[in-house]
This record gives structure tokens, sequence and C-alpha cells, in this order.
């Protein structure tokens, strides 16, 4: 009588404690994937505040040119 209860309650426990380890995996998947995006979020959000906030050289140059061609092209039409 006890070899047949314990034949059953090893099993029982084996699986009792396969679906808790299955839970609690499935648990900290969900969880990092929820940190990841949050990461992602803030990524985005201090990329999009930092390119707001400051204009890389190149535009700079750019627009220096083209405020140079601008005023060239306006003394160019008052000397005519």
């Amino acid at each position: 009588m006890e070899e047949w209860i314990l034949s059953l309650i090893v099993p029982g426990i084996a699986l009792v404690s396969g679906l808790i380890a299955t839970y609690v995996s499935l648990q900290n998947r969900a969880l990092l994937a929820e940190v990841r995006q949050e990461l992602a979020e803030l990524e985005n959000r201090i990329i999009t505040r930092i390119n707001g906030t400051y204009v890389r050289a190149g535009e700079c140059r750019l627009r220096e040119e083209a405020l140079a061609s601008r005023v060239q092209m306006m003394v160019d039409r008052r000397e005519k």
C-alpha cells in the first residue's frame, strides 16, 4: 500500500515542480521583455532629445554655406 502511494506522490511532486518552474520561467521572460521595451523607449527618448537640442557639425556647415550663398546673391542683385 505504501509503495502504491509513493508511486503516485513522487511523480505528482515532480509534475507540480515542473509546472512551477515553467510558470516562473515564463514570468521571468515576460519581465525581461518588458524591461527591454522600456529601455528601448528610454533610449529613443534620449536620442530624440539630443537630436532636438544639438545640431550636428555637418548641418551647421551646410546652413552656413546656404546662408552665405543667399547673402552673396542679395549683394550681387544690389550691385546690379
